[in-house]
């Protein structure tokens, strides 16, 4: 992994985490699920107006584009339900920080990709710390409910990791590869949506739809940085590095949303660094 693709990873993990600031102060007494609809919408909206720039996809490319898109929105429906039985220093972090391991075993199990010795440590040293910053959760009475949907997000973060870097790469055009994906991922989880809760979600006010445009242009900006540097280095790597969001979202916690900083946390942050620095090394 070059030092231009190590920077353009790091940079999409803190956008990673803005966004998820942003559903989380976004469309004032909205649920989540409306949230992330708003953000949805207008990420496919951003995906519609890309495609005058891309050709139309070959035959070859649609499985790949209905997939991304069905775990997308697959994705999105597990963080909503997931979110809706704990809170954020609990969830994102067991979400977001069990997919890197999955997502390693996977692509060793497809072979899509070598990693050497020192490259897998350095991704499970950098789960390790992940982990560590969502552990307690049983152990502090919270609701277990969230353990199993938190878990199934991690699932589908697996599963359009390894979409999308495939993906892009069959596919040949980055900018048709997320123009479809996005537009695709909008108009699955609008009818998604509209079939479990009807048109209540959609009806969202204007600050509202703001904050959602907002958290859409830097999800798009973290999800075409991953899927590019996917095409550029192993995609196992790739997806774990992009895990170092959750080190952001704990300091944006911490110093805008006034969050306890525990022991743990420091200690848990230090290991996300410490297989940061590994992975950089065994590049």
């Amino acid at each position: 992994m070059s030092l231009g693709v190590f920077l353009a990873v790091l940079g999409a993990a803190f956008l990673h985490a803005a966004w998820n600031g942003l559903i989380r102060t976004g469309n004032p007494g909205g649920s989540r699920l409306q949230n992330l609809l708003v953000m949805a919408l207008v990420q496919g909206a951003i995906g519609l107006a890309m495609l005058a720039f891309a050709p139309f996809p070959p035959a070859r490319v649609w499985p790949w584009l209905i997939a991304a898109a069905a775990l997308h929105t697959a994705y999105k429906l597990c963080l909503s339900a997931a979110y809706d039985h704990g809170d954020l220093s609990r969830v994102y972090p067991l979400a977001r920080g069990s997919a890197p391991l999955m997502v390693l075993a996977a692509s060793a199990l497809v072979g899509a990709d070598h990693l050497t010795a020192g490259e897998v440590a350095a991704v499970l040293v950098l789960v390790a710390g992940i982990m560590a910053m969502a552990g307690g959760a049983i152990r502090a009475g919270e609701n277990r409910r969230l353990i199993p949907w938190a878990l199934a997000t991690a699932v589908m973060t697996t599963g359009y990791t390894l979409v999308d870097g495939l993906g892009a790469r069959a596919a040949g055009h980055l900018t048709m590869f997320l123009g479809w994906t996005f537009a695709l991922d909008g108009l699955f989880f609008g009818l998604a949506v509209a079939a479990l809760r009807g048109t209540a979600p959609f009806r969202v006010s204007p600050a509202g739809w703001g904050r959602g445009a907002l958290a859409a242009a830097a999800s798009l900006g973290a999800y075409g940085v991953v899927v590019w540097a996917m095409t550029q280095a192993p995609i196992a790597l790739v997806g774990a590095l992009r895990e170092c969001s959750i080190l952001f979202a704990m300091l944006i916690g911490w110093r805008l949303f006034h969050e306890p900083m525990g022991r743990d946390k420091a200690v848990a942050g230090g290991l996300i660094l410490a297989g940061v620095a590994l992975m950089r090394v065994a590049a």
